[in-house]
């Protein structure tokens, strides 16, 4: 038998009787918006603009030679693919 743990706040805290009477009274008084801190939502940009998706489907060779690369630089996969594809571009066309 699994033993169920109590939830968790953000920061960790376990969620307790004591925890929820202090936030509690503390919502009965009210918030001071003054001291809160607003985060952008979202992803960072990858550039100017929001960046678009695009799907693309790999064979299972290629697919795992990317997972290893990935791996091997530790970066994201899409940050594999987005090298390469600036790097294909920036060569000369051929004739």
């Amino acid at each position: 038998m699994t033993t169920k743990r109590p939830p968790l706040t953000i920061g960790g805290r376990s969620i307790t009787d004591e925890l929820v009477e202090k936030a509690a009274e503390q919502a009965e008084v009210g918030l001071d918006t003054e001291h809160l801190v607003r985060r952008p939502g979202g992803r960072p940009l990858l550039g100017s603009a929001p960046a678009g998706n695009i799907s693309v489907r790999f064979p299972p060779d290629l697919r795992d030679q990317l997972r290893a690369r990935a791996q091997a630089e530790q970066v994201a996969e899409a940050e594999v693919i987005r090298r390469a594809v600036h790097d294909y571009l920036e060569r000369p066309r051929a004739s």
